[in-house]
């Protein structure tokens, strides 16, 4: 959810994927008083963290250089509930920058602009519709990742100029794009906590793998071991 000019925004299609997969969604306004955000994390059974603008490179100890608009609140709000869902053991999915704010939340860093710092990186900007897949990706068997889509080998849309540089402590590399950038990660440590760094949300409505992983997502929400 972006939060700017004193507006909270969401695409609807994440709404519409959590409904679709047998979830009750609940779109979350940004705050920042830890109580409230306590309340949240004990209240909701899973947590999806969607796309949005850049991470303010403060978090991860790097000075802005590719960096663009940053959004401060959400920022904060989002590090302080990845946290603590962690520490409860409780479902995160994250999509694009959810994927770069649970890495650095979990002490991890990411690229400010992956076409500054990445040799030979290929186009992760799509001008194509958002539901078109643009680019393969690899999946590393054998991980959560692996089982759910239950291929080697996915075609993806891409929305985004940043990436994951080193996946945190206690994370694994779950696929690669074909120039080398981290397209996901997933916790060794928890029982559910994935990134990916394509919209899955634009192509579960058509595609079955796509769709399956919220449908896991929403599963191990459900699941009170």
């Amino acid at each position: 959810m972006d939060y700017s000019a004193g507006k909270f925004v969401l695409s609807h299609y994440y709404v519409r994927v959590i409904e679709c997969s047998s979830g009750i969604p609940f779109i979350l306004p940004v705050i920042t008083h830890d109580d409230l955000i306590d309340k949240y994390s004990e209240i909701l059974d899973g947590l999806l963290l969607t796309g949005g603008v850049d991470v303010d490179p403060l978090f991860f100890g790097e000075q802005p250089r590719g960096t663009r608009e940053i959004t401060p609140e959400r920022d904060v709000f989002e590090m302080k509930i990845v946290r603590k869902f962690m520490a409860l053991n409780k479902p995160i999915l994250g999509i694009c920058r959810g994927m770069q704010v649970l890495n650095i939340a979990a002490e991890g860093s990411i690229f400010q602009d992956i076409n500054d710092e990445v040799p030979g990186v290929i186009k992760h900007m799509q001008e194509a519709p958002r539901w078109h897949p643009t680019h393969t990706i690899e999946i590393v068997p054998g991980t959560k990742l692996g089982k759910i889509y239950k291929k080697s080998k996915i075609n993806v849309n891409t929305f985004h100029h940043q990436a994951v540089k080193e996946a945190a402590p206690g994370f694994c590399i779950s696929a690669l794009a074909a120039d080398g950038i981290i397209e996901a990660i997933e916790s060794s440590k928890h029982k559910f906590v994935i990134g990916v760094q394509w919209h899955p949300e634009h192509l579960a409505f058509w595609d079955k793998a796509s769709l399956r992983l919220f449908k896991a997502f929403i599963e191990a929400s459900s699941s009170r071991d």
